[in-house]
């Protein structure tokens, strides 16, 4: 991914928002070609949640930021996994995997963007950012806990 060079927070918004879009357009994508049963509809489930973070997105105020929200507990389920090309014939399993990773890997874009002395003015819409990507990866692990790891 080519660097993203950030002047304002409207610039960061539009990157953030943008990649929110990529995202529900891969997962409507995956529910077209997915040939797993019961996995269109978790998908797509994904695809809405992606929408709803790009409305969220697109409505912030950015006074909201002020006060950085406690950050979640991360069970790093998925941490250690290796990433998982999407496949029409992927399981659940598969499919929890792959989402998680793919949202650990946008936390930590952002928390790196966070960490970067020339973005220290958007420092507080970075966090904010990774926060809700960490968000979406604790849910699905949760998935992956609760449907995954109680069949073993």
């Amino acid at each position: 991914m080519p660097d993203p060079h950030f002047r304002s927070v409207s610039d960061v918004l539009a990157f953030a928002i943008q990649r929110e879009i990529e995202a529900a357009d891969s997962y409507g994508r995956m529910a077209g070609m997915t040939t797993t049963p019961g996995l269109r509809q978790f998908l797509m489930e994904l695809k809405g949640e992606e929408e709803n973070h790009r409305r969220l997105l697109e409505g912030l105020a950015v006074e909201r930021l002020a006060e950085p929200a406690a950050p979640a507990a991360d069970m790093g389920l998925s941490d250690a996994l290796e990433d998982i090309a999407p496949a029409p014939d992927m399981t659940f399993q598969e499919l929890l995997i792959f989402a998680a990773r793919k949202e650990k890997t946008a936390e930590d874009l952002y928390a790196g963007l966070a960490r970067r002395p020339e973005l220290a003015a958007h420092i507080k819409m970075f966090e904010f950012l990774a926060g809700q990507e960490r968000t979406h990866k604790i849910k699905l692990e949760a998935e992956y806990e609760t449907y995954v790891l109680s069949d073993d």
